[in-house]
């Protein structure tokens, strides 16, 4: 089994550049039909996959595939064009189905 240590970021170039400099793997992709097989290969060798929100909303489906597996955590986050709510929602969906209730 491989190790799966590493903390990858995919986007667009814009979005996910400043990245690099702290250290984590970076992978651009313009259009959801780009990122999917980077998201294949990326779920295989990270342990915690940032994405942006713009490429999340056209994964929905290859995202859900990883949903209930402890790794990798695909954490979608606001890109340069801003923020579609995307986290807050991942978020509070996971806290109803920890806790059993909407707490937030």
């Amino acid at each position: 089994m491989p190790r799966m240590d590493k903390i990858a970021v995919l986007g667009d170039r814009g979005s996910v550049l400043g990245f690099r400099a702290l250290g984590l793997d970076t992978h651009f992709a313009d259009s959801a039909e780009e990122a999917a097989p980077v998201l294949k290969k990326l779920a295989g060798e990270a342990a915690i996959i940032y994405i942006t929100e713009q490429l999340a909303a056209g994964l929905a489906e290859e995202i859900a595939a990883y949903k209930d597996s402890v790794l990798p955590a695909i954490i979608p986050i606001p890109g340069r064009q801003g923020s579609m709510g995307m986290g807050m929602a991942a978020l509070k969906s996971a806290v109803e189905r920890a806790v059993g209730a909407d707490i937030l």
